[in-house]
């Protein structure tokens, strides 16, 4: 029973991330028909706009808009590639400045909250460590520094979830009416463009309910 449970857990939490992976990949061929690249498409939306001032370039760590560093970051494969995935992110992630260009209040949210989970993150760790040292000799403390595990993790957990909403938007009332309004996709690839932000979005899922699953075990120590 338990193993069928365990099993049951673990295909809800990798099932998305890979059909997110497999999506992505399905539509990643070259397209010799597209005129220009993923970095093409997020300069000329950010320049139709009026946001010429923000920088697009590449990166290693995934695809993001830096809202600090007003900068659109694509890695190498949608940067310079010819492909729908590339192009349809490109504008997922430029759907993000124009969030942040109007102070959308979800936006800013999210990115403030997410600033603070960082930090409680960093901390978190060291809580864990000393919790069972301070067990015999200071119950309480050893409950404090367990209790700022959960909160990093609760935070962690609400970044996740203002954090669906702020992607869906992103995609579905910034991305996909930009393209659909500039006649830059066969009717064909606006549908797999909607099924490539949809499979985006359910990373987020994914990341929620793990975190979800640690606040829970953190709680259950709590209540020992």
């Amino acid at each position: 029973m338990w193993f069928l449970l365990a099993l049951l857990l673990l295909m809800i939490l990798a099932l998305p991330s890979w059909w997110v992976a497999r999506i992505l990949q399905q539509h990643s061929l070259p397209r010799p028909d597209f005129p220009g690249t993923g970095g093409d498409m997020a300069r000329h939306l950010l320049q139709l706009h009026g946001l010429a001032d923000v920088q697009v370039e590449s990166t290693s760590s995934g695809d993001h808009y830096d809202p600090s560093a007003r900068t659109v970051r694509l890695t190498a494969d949608k940067l310079d590639g010819r492909s729908l995935t590339a192009v349809v992110v490109a504008a997922h992630e430029v759907g993000h400045a124009i969030q942040h260009a109007r102070g959308e209040m979800l936006f800013h949210a999210r990115t403030g909250l997410a600033w603070l989970a960082i930090w409680l993150q960093r901390l978190a760790p060291a809580a864990v460590l000393i919790a069972p040292l301070l067990l015999t000799v200071m119950p309480a403390a050893s409950r404090l520094a367990i209790g700022l595990a959960v909160v990093a993790m609760l935070t962690g957990l609400l970044v996740h979830l203002l954090t669906l909403p702020v992607e869906l938007d992103a995609s579905f009332n910034k991305a996909l009416p930009m393209l659909a309004d500039g006649d830059y996709l066969q009717e064909q690839d606006m549908q797999y463009a909607r099924r490539i932000l949809q499979a985006a979005a359910f990373t987020y899922v994914a990341a929620s309910l793990a975190n979800l699953l640690n606040v829970w075990q953190w709680f259950r120590m709590l209540r020992r």
